[in-house]
């Protein structure tokens, strides 16, 4: 039963790619990935750098992207650009992405490229996490928790936490997913709802307009995955007192309820107050105190990014919870960098993160909403009776053997049979919707199928 550990010193693997701050989707859209390039700034003007190993993710190939998402999907993601878009309305409506100003999801300069990245990064961490050489793996340019399987949302193209949980599902019998995003986790919800081998946990804000519209308290999961989805939703102007409330005996219950072997955590920061598309109030401090309190477990996490659209808030609060994950004392004058102007009047990591002209949101969250919540909440992880037994056996090579791009003849016999085993990993309650997507799992054998699975040969 997990719970929290003493006090170690943590090993952390950093992965970042300048490049993944180039890309613009648009003069009028949101989404800034220059705010990646922000945060590493500071991260390392404050020497973050010399307490972890740093890594350039590589960029994660379409058979890689492919384990998630549809190949359809994926293929129009590889060919779409501004210069062709106009031919391609069709596919543009079914997977939900189109012109700058009519979808949250434009096609801009770059497209596969900004996903190879982001989902590299997080496939990387996931890999040190699963090969015992780090404890704490960081990807900032993660964490686009929106993205179904076939279509783009809510400026994600690409589930890069999916992809990594997937990865460590491979060697973990059980992954926890935290989500402090103010949007729900809708994306990697509908991935794992009806599996008992990934919990989510996702808290934000619902009233049934704002978006996605999903994450109300009685979406639980079905089948296998009954009450393995855990929703809390929020209200309006939330501050740090009212959301730590929530947070902390609601993970503490999961954690000693489910027991994870690993956790995946979205730390979106438009749960920040002053948020261009936030409705919260959190600090920068809150915030990271969700980081640290789950590090406090000692369990191998991903830390990944996600939404925050002020983005000299978004830079503070990554930087913040960088030195949170190093377990390092940073000072609140930040360090100079090339984007000191962005971080004007104050210059500082814990400021004042309002506009000028903006106002806090009035907290619509009342002590006897948020104890109704938190005891309903509560009462369905009491209900779970202890953590799913998974039986592990062989374990599927790492994503980085991509057998599936070798040529046919050049692959041994021993390489084509953990291929084909690889490929059989399914269960009708999980995350496929068809056994028939799998090519060549007829060509592995009952045990091996059955192992991959976790499951007796026979079952």
């Amino acid at each position: 039963m997990s719970q929290a550990g003493p006090r170690i010193k943590h090993r952390v693997s950093y992965f970042h790619d300048a490049e993944a701050g180039q890309f613009y989707l648009g003069p009028s859209h949101p989404m800034k990935p220059h705010r990646v390039q922000l945060a590493h700034q500071l991260i390392l003007g404050y020497e973050l750098h010399n307490k972890m190993i740093c890594f350039r993710p590589h960029r994660a190939s379409d058979a890689e992207i492919k384990k998630f998402h549809t190949e359809e999907y994926v293929d129009f993601l590889l060919t779409i650009n501004p210069d062709n878009m106009d031919m391609m309305s069709a596919q543009m409506k079914e997977h939900n992405v189109g012109f700058v100003g009519q979808y949250d999801c434009p096609v801009f300069d770059g497209i596969f490229p900004f996903c190879q990245l982001q989902a590299g990064g997080s496939l990387d961490g996931a890999a040190k996490l699963i090969d015992g050489s780090a404890d704490i793996a960081v990807n900032w340019s993660g964490g686009l928790h929106h993205a179904k399987r076939n279509e783009a949302s809510g400026f994600c193209y690409i589930n890069d936490a999916v992809l990594a949980i997937l990865e460590m599902l491979k060697f973990f019998p059980r992954v926890l997913y935290i989500d402090i995003d103010v949007h729900h986790g809708d994306g990697v919800e509908e991935a794992f709802y009806l599996t008992d081998r990934v919990m989510c946990v996702s808290l934000h804000k619902y009233d049934g307009n704002f978006f996605p519209q999903t994450g109300d308290i009685v979406e639980n999961g079905e089948g296998k995955g009954k009450f393995y989805s855990i929703n809390v939703p929020l209200n309006d102007g939330i501050d740090d007192e009212t959301y730590e409330q929530m947070f902390k005996p609601i993970i503490r219950a999961v954690m000693g309820t489910y027991d994870p072997k690993a956790i995946v955590l979205q730390c979106g920061a438009d749960s920040l107050a002053g948020d261009r598309l936030g409705v919260f109030n959190l600090s920068v401090k809150a915030h990271g105190d969700c980081v640290a309190f789950v590090k406090s477990f000692n369990i191998p996490t991903l830390v990944v990014g996600g939404g925050g659209y002020t983005i000299r808030n978004v830079a503070r609060c990554w930087a913040y919870e960088t030195s949170l994950c190093c377990d390092t004392q940073v000072s609140n004058d930040l360090p100079w960098s090339e984007y000191w102007h962005y971080f004007a009047p104050s210059y500082q990591l814990h400021a004042d993160l309002r506009p000028k002209e903006w106002a806090y949101a009035e907290n619509r969250n009342t002590q006897q909403d948020l104890d109704k919540i938190r005891i309903e909440v509560l009462e369905k992880i009491r209900g779970l009776q202890g953590a799913p037994s998974v039986q592990m056996k062989e374990m599927p090579p790492a994503f980085f053997v991509d057998m599936d791009s070798e040529d046919e003849d050049m692959l041994t016999d021993e390489q084509k049979r953990v291929r084909n085993m690889e490929r059989a990993i399914y269960a009708s309650n999980e995350y496929y919707p068809s056994r028939t997507e799998f090519k060549g799992a007829e060509e592995a054998t009952k045990e091996e199928v059955a192992a991959a699975n976790g499951e007796e040969a026979g079952a």
